[in-house]
């Protein structure tokens, strides 16, 4: 069960430690025993998940050009070379996550030394960047390709260090996105009548009207939503309008970036140019009506492509990014209560359970799972059927089977590596797997990490139940999130977003929280900000234990 949003600021916290004596502390109701059952099981889920995040991305380094210290772009093909559409957007960017969750040095040290190098060495137009050879020691291509920077420089925004610093916040790598977005619109090529645009590409303009979208929140500066409203304006008020003109839309990947684009910029017109959002309602309702109406098979996923047009199914393959375009769809749900757009999202999480396990999402790849993965969490954090639960908890499983050596094809191929298949979707296993350890810890961290150490969260609606486990002593931090979609971005709103990580519990920070030791009662006040800063701990071998409840 999800924390209902509204109650988060009455919860109070209390504490408990099992060890091999009997706890002092009263019995513990059934309904609480079966939630620290819960809670120590999910604290074995999330110790497998980093754990795995942690050797992949030991052993991609193990792979890296030792002269540059990039990585490559893959290892059965392409190996000599870094690129920013695939290496720096894919894989790079949930690496330098990983290791901000279980490595600090390397996080401080090799992840940021990577970033450094990678801006030295890659910057070819201001600070966009150009695929780098390693063995020639410069640029792959010998001449300038500005459709190609732009792209790779879109995909890096977007797919990496958009979603980097929406959790990291503020940092060396926030400035690098910053610079190579204002760099992109520099350089735009395109004439249209509403202004200059970077590209006709529908993917990489939907990248930007994300990137855009975000991050004129972010920063407050309206150049970035100047720039989002020409490619608004370009596609919902010009010949250029999604199902109206497209003969061919694709609702997956590598298309369907401009459905939820153009949702996040409506829903930031909304706040912010009231009157522009009066001329994109009818645009974008039509939009999101004509997919919902010859987009979705009986289950109510979409179709890899279609013709908006004619109606007719062009690719019908099940697109792994369902939840993209849901997310868009959720967003103006959210905007204005049009009950068919919670209805389509209900519909799609509740099918997954019944009808799509062990499904062969783009051929078995675990990059499929992890986009379907991720697409299912995200809205089920906004609409928490348990089917969906269910779903995410079984198919989790096997995408880290992908990992084992005895569910490769060749169980040569990497024998014990932490490498998924060796291409740069191998760290999209990482961002879903990532997003599935915060769910059950419900955005609780743990610092530092440590191979042995087992954090994990149950949610029960009016309290949580906490799970600790570890082999040997452990001192440190229990870390609770914030509400990064205020705290970070500055949105109006926090909705759904492509590669974004939910926020599950995150404590008023004006709030007042108890924590009691029930095995000793002894009992601290915390305000929320102590709790979002961090609480000290120290643990003995065993399973420490706190409950969340409500207090008088």
């Amino acid at each position: 069960m999800s924390l209902p949003k509204e109650h988060i600021c009455t919860l109070f916290l209390f504490g408990l430690f099992i060890s091999c004596s009997s706890p002092q502390g009263p019995d513990l109701t059934p309904r609480e025993q079966a939630a620290f059952e819960e809670a120590k099981a999910n604290g074995q889920l999330v110790n497998e998940g980093l754990e795995r995040c942690k050797k992949l991305v030991d052993d991609w380094l193990k792979e890296a050009d030792p002269e540059s210290g990039l990585i490559p772009r893959n290892l059965t093909g392409s190996k000599d070379i870094w690129n920013a559409k695939d290496a720096a957007a894919d894989n790079y960017p949930f690496m330098v996550l990983t290791a901000a969750l279980t490595d600090q040095a390397r996080f401080d040290g090799r992840m940021k030394d990577m970033l450094d190098k990678e801006t030295a060495l890659t910057s070819r137009v201001d600070r966009m960047p150009d695929t780098y050879s390693f063995s020639k020691k410069g640029f792959e291509n010998p001449e300038v390709d500005m459709a190609e920077i732009l792209f790779g420089s879109s995909e890096y925004i977007k797919d990496g260090l958009l979603p980097l610093t929406e959790w990291l916040g503020e940092s060396p790598w926030s400035e690098r996105m910053i610079g190579i977005l204002d760099d992109m619109w520099k350089h735009a090529p395109v004439e249209t009548k509403y202004g200059k645009i970077v590209s006709t590409n529908v993917e990489l303009n939907g990248e930007m009207l994300q990137a855009l979208s975000r991050i004129y929140w972010m920063t407050g500066e309206d150049k970035y939503l100047e720039w989002a409203i020409r490619l608004g304006d370009y596609y919902l008020l010009g010949d250029q309008h999604p199902t109206t003109h497209f003969k061919e839309l694709r609702l997956r990947d590598h298309g369907c970036e401009v459905v939820s684009g153009l949702c996040e910029l409506y829903a930031t017109v909304s706040y912010a140019r009231p009157e522009k959002k009066g001329e994109y309602l009818s645009p974008i309702h039509q939009m999101l009506d004509r997919i919902l109406e010859v987009g979705r098979n009986e289950d109510g996923l979409f179709y890899n492509v279609i013709n908006p047009q004619t109606g007719e199914i062009v690719n019908k393959g099940i697109a792994d990014n369902f939840g993209y375009n849901l997310n868009g769809i959720y967003t103006v749900y959210q905007l204005d209560s049009r009950q068919a757009y919670k209805d389509a999202t209900i519909k799609a999480l509740n099918a997954l359970n019944t009808s799509y396990r062990n499904f062969d999402w783009e051929r078995g790849s675990a990059d499929g799972y992890a986009d379907a993965i991720e697409g299912a969490l995200n809205l089920y954090n906004r609409e928490p059927e348990q089917a969906a639960a269910e779903w995410v908890d079984s198919e989790i499983q096997v995408m880290w089977s992908m990992q084992d050596s005895s569910h490769r094809p060749d169980t040569e191929i990497w024998r014990d590596s932490g490498i998924i298949e060796g291409w740069h979707g191998d760290g999209n296993f990482a961002r879903t797997t990532i997003m599935y350890c915060f769910w059950k810890t419900q955005g609780m961290t743990v610092q530092p990490w440590r191979a042995d150490i087992q954090p994990g969260v149950s949610n029960m609606g009016d309290y949580l139940a906490i799970s600790i486990q570890t082999d040997d002593p452990w001192s440190g931090k229990l870390k609770f999130d914030t509400k990064r979609h205020q705290t970070i971005l500055n949105l109006p709103f926090d909705w759904p977003r492509i590669n974004q990580f939910p926020e599950w519990f995150t404590p008023d920070p004006d709030s007042k929280y108890e924590l009691i030791n029930i095995a000793s009662g002894a009992s601290n006040i915390y305000s929320g900000t102590q709790l979002m800063e961090g609480i000290d701990v120290d643990l003995e071998p065993g399973t420490a234990q706190w409950l969340l409840k409500v207090a008088s």
